[in-house]
């Protein structure tokens, strides 16, 4: 193709923009957002009940109940991405409503189960073993779920308004942190150490039932993505020849999109070191290294997650309007400038300056995450984006997200620093700018392989008048059936 391909395209017509249907995005909305609010919600549950079932299924000599407990909390990030490669592809080929439902599913099982099995002192080794299993289904289960729901919410919602409904996700994230957090120290202030032992623990893993079967009913009611449905109606067409196998489908995904591989996980590594770092890793740094009770140390991140999650569509609403590329280098140089004294704020040891130290690991985060379940689906075309998101994300997740923790001590044991934290948390963003400098900007363009999509009927008529000159609506990136052309594999990269 030479340089005359653009002008050779057709002019879009009122057929070619999807309007949507505000009613079933919003449901959609919902149903996904449940999905990730469950699955932080088990990743909380089991962080801040750590005595309880250390007690219940490790009664090991120090410190290797705690190493047992750790081992066991891996599992689900070591399972992710092995969940990410099956469930992404499989997603491109059955749809992504159907593996979201399958993910939705097997979390709430799940940590239900995980509240059922007895302790170790009744069954011995068994409960232990059958901990690890179910804590793999939640892994695997997981590695499909966040990847998904970005996905189905990217390729849901209008191109100018993509940050701001994608937001909403980590939000339910968040959200379900905070209810892990606050469903644990209510019922540690209520009940005895014993009666935790016995029962307590267990009532925080039984409250995912019944939301697991409200977030299926709510799944089952949702329609498929109108993107989907194109690149499905295209293939029927026979405009489409990828493979047909999973193990195909990743080596293809590998092989075109490595770039935009690379660039995604530099953001996930910023993001998510971030996020973990204040979710995972704070606790037992407020309680161990600062000297607070298990009860005010997660009271502490009660106030600033729920502040997080509450901003975060904020954050995704200012990224529509000014790019996501901008909104997450200016996180990125908050996180390399701040990060230090927020950890010497919350070393002075009084409440407040440890409060204000965590609320601006909060600002930091806010950044970083609200923009990424838009900006990282945009970064490939609709026939293989959950199978890409699933790669990336779990991939980057289980080597920098699961390990923050264990990072950030190792690096306190070897410079003998309680500033070893904020020196990783520098080091991350520092490589997601990188990243996100070369990252080609999203905002308000149309995703990869799929048609412009408006939030009213009114805004077709100014689009299509409008597109010679509209230099955000990029026809090459256009389905295969609307617009022949050449693969658009080198988009996502800043070039």
């Amino acid at each position: 193709m030479n340089g005359s391909h653009h002008e050779q395209q057709p002019a879009l017509s009122a057929d070619d923009i999807h309007v949507v249907d505000q009613k079933e995005m919003k449901k959609a909305l919902r149903a996904t957002l449940l999905g990730n609010f469950m699955e932080w919600f088990d990743i909380g549950v089991y962080a801040y009940l750590t005595a309880s079932i250390t007690a219940v299924f490790f009664p090991l000599p120090k410190p290797w109940d705690q190493l047992a407990f750790f081992a066991t909390f891996a599992v689900t990030f070591l399972v992710r991405p092995l969940g990410g490669l099956i469930l992404g592809p499989i997603g491109d080929k059955v749809g992504r409503r159907k593996v979201l439902a399958f993910t939705i599913l097997m979390m709430a099982l799940g940590t239900f189960l995980i509240g059922c099995i007895p302790s170790y002192s009744s069954w011995g080794m068994i409960a232990p073993i059958l901990l690890i299993l179910l804590k793999f289904v939640q892994g695997f289960s997981t590695g499909g779920e966040y990847a998904g729901a970005a996905t189905f919410i990217a390729e849901y919602s209008s191109d100018r308004r993509r940050g701001y409904w994608g937001s909403f996700l980590d939000l339910g994230s968040y959200l379900g942190f905070a209810a892990a957090a606050a469903l644990a120290t209510v019922i540690e202030i209520f009940l005895t150490e014993d009666q935790m032992l016995a029962f307590g623990w267990r009532i925080c893993f039984w409250v995912a039932l019944p939301l697991g079967i409200a977030g299926i009913i709510m799944r089952s009611r949702i329609k498929e993505s109108a993107a989907f449905e194109a690149q499905m109606e295209a293939e029927s067409q026979g405009a489409d020849d990828e493979s047909q196998t999973i193990v195909g489908d990743l080596k293809m995904v590998v092989r075109k999109y490595w770039r935009q591989l690379l660039l995604g996980a530099c953001l996930v590594m910023c993001s998510q070191v971030v996020g973990y770092a204040v979710t995972s890793f704070m606790p037992s740094y407020l309680t161990g290294t600062l000297g607070y009770d298990t009860i005010h140390g997660n009271a502490l991140l009660i106030p600033v997650l729920i502040v997080v999650s509450v901003a975060l569509p904020l954050f995704g609403m200012v990224s529509d309007r000014i790019g996501r590329r901008p909104v997450i280098l200016i996180g990125c140089g908050v996180g390399i400038v701040f990060s230090i004294p927020a950890f010497l704020l919350m070393m002075m040891g009084h409440v407040w300056s440890t409060l204000l130290g965590l609320m601006i690991m909060g600002v930091i985060m806010m950044f970083m995450v609200s923009i990424q379940a838009s900006a990282l689906p945009a970064l490939f075309p609709t026939a293989n984006r959950y199978a890409a998101m699933g790669i990336m994300f779990n991939v980057a997740v289980a080597l920098f997200g699961g390990t923050t923790g264990g990072v950030i001590t190792v690096l306190e044991s070897i410079t003998g620093s309680d500033l070893a934290g904020a020196y990783y948390i520098m080091f991350a963003c520092l490589v997601g700018g990188v990243g996100v400098y070369l990252m080609k900007e999203s905002s308000g363009r149309n995703l990869i392989g799929s048609m412009p999509a408006v939030d009213r009927h009114e805004e077709i008529d100014p689009l299509i008048e409008g597109q010679h000159e509209n230099e955000k609506l990029d026809l090459s990136t256009m389905p295969i059936d609307i617009v022949e052309g050449p693969s658009s594999e080198g988009e996502g990269v800043k070039g």
